[in-house]
């Protein structure tokens, strides 16, 4: 077997440097995303310091991180509880898309986009980045604060709305017929459905089929068949991330426990990997020619994603502090965004860089922002796999 030196060497000075970089970030008590997200930015195409050998391997990477990181979040929550907390946070959803997805169709309106344009914006400045916030939730020891439950609602609920909107989003910018864009969102929409009634019905026998006392069984069982789902629901154009979240929410006790135990240093292994691809996938001498109209978009939409976590805290019962927490949380863009703009092909250059200036602004603010809202709640939390309240 030929082992490349150069990816060698590429990925060995990149993960030891992102080392470094979170070693410092925690000295401060800071998330590291930020800092990865700017080396991503700064060894990318276009930047101070190319790494050829490593792209595909970021590349693939990435997507393994992602569905990792909703795989982790999944197994501190049960089935029950959290589909009691999506039932509470359905007006929230409808709150959060209206206040987010309008400022980008108004935006692509006055830059004078096309319909396929302006559907495209207004999901960018939707939908906020599963993989940040769960990341950063967890950084910031915030898994147990009382309006978790609720950002983590509106983060499902919008990446089941994208079940149904990049199918439309695909025929629109295709330019296809009405009657495609309907079936379309028809079978995402029944995938989605079909994916919750199994894991709520059928989930624990999961969980028994999977649970193994040997620690190298258990993360190779609980992983295949993560990512088995997680393809299955890419194929019906359902988030891989929902399917990774999906089958973390049907494991329970014990077996959670462990799987827990052993899946995170892999977490977080396969995350810097995924804050890092988002940077890659900029070319920085995009940016400066769209950065004050991004600017713009990235402070309103801020401030449009504080107030849809505000009501949604609220709705979970949450004080002032945790309602401003929960929506400093949801500011962050990624992935999803990039996704949006793949779909839409050639020929939307200037679009295209809109995007990857306003992703990198609000993947970098984001978490900042989030951090600097206040620490984790005092007084009385609910631990999430056992809903009851803890000191």
């Amino acid at each position: 077997m030929h082992i490349s030196v150069a990816l060698l060497l590429e990925l060995g000075i990149i993960l030891a440097f992102l080392g470094l970089l979170g070693t410092l970030a925690r000295r401060f008590a800071l998330s590291p995303v930020p800092l990865y997200l700017l080396v991503g930015l700064a060894l990318g195409e276009g930047g101070i310091a190319p790494v050829p050998a490593a792209g595909s391997f970021v590349e693939t990477g990435a997507g393994i991180g992602v569905v990792l990181l909703l795989l982790v979040l999944g197994l501190e929550f049960t089935v029950p509880e959290f589909t009691v907390s999506l039932r509470r946070h359905l007006p929230s959803a409808w709150v959060d898309l209206v206040l987010n997805a309008t400022p980008g169709a108004v935006a692509g309106w006055l830059l004078g986009l096309d319909a396929g344009g302006i559907l495209a914006l207004a999901g960018v400045t939707y939908i906020s980045s599963s993989g940040i916030i769960a990341r950063l939730l967890g950084d910031l020891r915030r898994m147990s604060n009382r309006e978790t439950p609720a950002v983590l609602s509106v983060l499902v609920l919008e990446d089941f709305a994208m079940a149904a909107y990049l199918p439309l989003l695909a025929v629109v910018a295709a330019g296809g017929t009405w009657q495609q864009a309907l079936l379309g969102v028809l079978l995402a929409l029944g995938a989605v459905v079909a994916a919750l009634t199994m894991s709520y019905w059928w989930g624990h026998h999961l969980g028994r089929l999977l649970s193994h006392p040997d620690e190298e069984q258990l993360l190779l069982r609980v992983l295949g068949v993560t990512l088995i789902v997680s393809a299955l629901a890419e194929a019906v154009h359902v988030s891989a991330a929902v399917g990774a979240f999906l089958v973390g929410l049907s494991l329970t006790g014990e077996a959670a426990d462990r799987a827990r135990k052993v899946l995170s240093p892999l977490r977080d292994l396969f995350a810097a990997v995924f804050f890092l691809a988002i940077g890659l996938s900029i070319p920085p001498d995009s940016l400066l020619p769209v950065l004050p109209v991004a600017l713009l978009l990235a402070v309103v939409t801020a401030a449009t994603k504080v107030a849809s976590g505000w009501y949604a805290a609220r709705r979970e019962g949450a004080g002032r502090r945790g309602r401003l927490r929960a929506g400093t949380a949801l500011i962050a863009r990624g992935e999803f965004s990039i996704v949006i703009i793949g779909l839409m092909g050639t020929g939307h250059d200037r679009l295209g860089a809109l995007v990857a200036a306003y992703v990198l602004l609000l993947a970098v603010a984001g978490p900042v922002i989030t951090r600097f809202t206040g620490p984790r709640a005092s007084g009385t939390k609910h631990s999430p796999r056992q809903g009851t309240p803890v000191p």
